[in-house]
C-alpha cells in the first residue's frame, strides 16, 4: 500500500499532464471538425508521424535533420493555413456572451420576433435574421442597407415580402432594434451532410462561425423555422418548440449555458 501511494505521489504530475494533453487535443479536433482546414491538418499530421517514425526507426539523420529544421516554418505556415479557424475560435472566446438590455426587455423583444417568425413560417417566407450578442456584426452591415428601427412583424414582413427590394439577405437586430437589412453573410464551407441545405442554410452557419450570434432561418419551401448557433443547424419541430429554444438562448443563466453541451439544445 505504501508503495502504491509513493507511486501515485512520484507521477501524479504525469496523470495531470496527460489530461490537460488529452483535453486540448480534443478541443483541437472539435475546433477544426468539418472544416476546410481538417483534412490538411490531418494529411500534415500523419506525413510528420510517418516521417518521424522511419527517422527513428532507421536512423535517417537528414530526413531527421529536415523535420527539426522545419518545424519552426511549420509552425507558421500553420497559422497562415488556419487562420480562419484560429479567428474564430479566439473571437469566441474573447466574447462576453452577455446580451446587455434587461430582461424585462428581452421577453418583450423575444415575444414579439416569435410572432413575427412564425407568422413568416405560416406564410412560408424566406427570412433570415441574425440577433447580435458578445461580438459585434457591424463589418456585415456595409453589405446591406443600414437601419435603425424598432422591431415588429409588420417590418418583418415589409422586409421579407417576396417583392420587396430587401428581401434578399439578412437582417441584423442588435439591442432589440433592427440594424440593418439585406445583408451578406459569408457562406460556410463546412463539409454538411444535408445535402438539402441551400444557400440561406449556409450563411446562416457562415456567420454563426464567425461570431456568438443567434440566427434565426425561416424556409420558403417548407416555412421550417431553424436556428443556428456556433455554426451548429437546430431544426424545430412546431411554434412551442421554436419560442422555448429562443428562451434557451438568451434567457437562461450564462454559466449554465457555457456547460450545456450542443446535443442538449439540439434535443
Amino acid at each position: 500500500m505504501a508503495e502504491i501511494g509513493k507511486w501515485i505521489a512520484d507521477h501524479w504530475r504525469n496523470a495531470v499532464e496527460i489530461l490537460i494533453l488529452a483535453l486540448g487535443v480534443y478541443q483541437i479536433f472539435r475546433a477544426f471538425k468539418s472544416t476546410r482546414g481538417a483534412r490538411i491538418l490531418v494529411g500534415l499530421a500523419s506525413i510528420l508521424i510517418f516521417l518521424t517514425l522511419i527517422s527513428q526507426l532507421f536512423s535517417f539523420q537528414v530526413i531527421g535533420w529536415i523535420i527539426t529544421r522545419a518545424a519552426a516554418a511549420l509552425a507558421l505556415a500553420l497559422i497562415v493555413i488556419f487562420q480562419p479557424e484560429l479567428r474564430n475560435a479566439l473571437a469566441k472566446l474573447g466574447s462576453s456572451r452577455l446580451f446587455l438590455f434587461s430582461t424585462n426587455r428581452k421577453l418583450a423583444f423575444l415575444e414579439t420576433f416569435a410572432d413575427a417568425v412564425i407568422t413568416l413560417s405560416k406564410k412560408r417566407i424566406g427570412a433570415l435574421f441574425a440577433i447580435e450578442r458578445g461580438i459585434s456584426l457591424r463589418q456585415f452591415l456595409d453589405t446591406g442597407v443600414k437601419m435603425d428601427a424598432i422591431f415588429s412583424p409588420e417590418l418583418a414582413l415589409a422586409v421579407f415580402h417576396p417583392k420587396a427590394p430587401l428581401h434578399d439577405g439578412a437582417m441584423i437586430i442588435a439591442q432589440d432594434r433592427v440594424a440593418g437589412a439585406a445583408c451578406v453573410f459569408p457562406v460556410s464551407q463546412k463539409e454538411l451532410g444535408d445535402r438539402s441545405i441551400g444557400l440561406r442554410h449556409r450563411a446562416a452557419i457562415g456567420v454563426s462561425e464567425e461570431s456568438d450570434c443567434v440566427v434565426v432561418i425561416v424556409s420558403e419551401e417548407t416555412g421550417t423555422i431553424s436556428l443556428c448557433v456556433d455554426g451548429e443547424l437546430i431544426r424545430t419541430t412546431n411554434a412551442e418548440d421554436f419560442r422555448n429554444r429562443l428562451e434557451a438562448l438568451f434567457l437562461s443563466n450564462p454559466a449554465a449555458d457555457e456547460n450545456r453541451t450542443d446535443k442538449e439544445l439540439a434535443s
